[in-house]
């Protein structure tokens, strides 16, 4: 007798799928299960970004206008790690960190430096960011 193997959600798993399972869901539908476009990415490529910040939101937004003219088609904004930490650049933890790896962001003026002259209804973000994401979105949020 085989042994019942179950996910920690107690989904049961069957020992052999011969079938695929039907679907309701269709991709480009709500609940996006399947994907958010209907023909996946057959149509349109996928979103190509390139990994940049540092130094001051000046210095960044001039290299990311640089970047959209050689065709890249989304930002992943790149943080400094007293932004990352949450520490102001002017906090004495940050003393020789600021601008290193990555771009500082202290206030949302920073962040209207860093996206001046950016459509962002055309061109998509991305943040890598953990401990202050939820700041750093509030301020793209006001931004935008």
């Amino acid at each position: 007798m085989e042994k019942t193997i179950q996910t920690d959600s107690g989904i049961v798993i069957a020992p052999l799928y011969t079938q695929p399972v039907a679907m309701e869901e269709q991709p480009g539908s709500f609940p996006y299960t399947r994907g958010i476009h209907a023909t996946m990415y057959r149509d349109k490529l996928w979103t190509m970004r390139q990994y940049a910040g540092f130094s001051t939101a000046e210095e960044s937004n001039k290299r990311y206008h640089y970047l959209l003219s050689q065709g890249v088609m989304g930002l992943s904004v790149a943080f400094d790690l007293p932004t990352q930490i949450g520490y102001d650049s002017d906090h004495p933890m940050s003393e020789g960190e600021v601008g290193k790896v990555g771009v500082a962001i202290d206030s949302l003026e920073d962040m209207e430096i860093l996206f001046k002259d950016i459509s962002l209804e055309q061109i998509s973000t991305s943040m890598t960011i953990n401990a202050t994401g939820f700041i750093l979105l509030a301020f793209y949020i006001a931004l935008a």
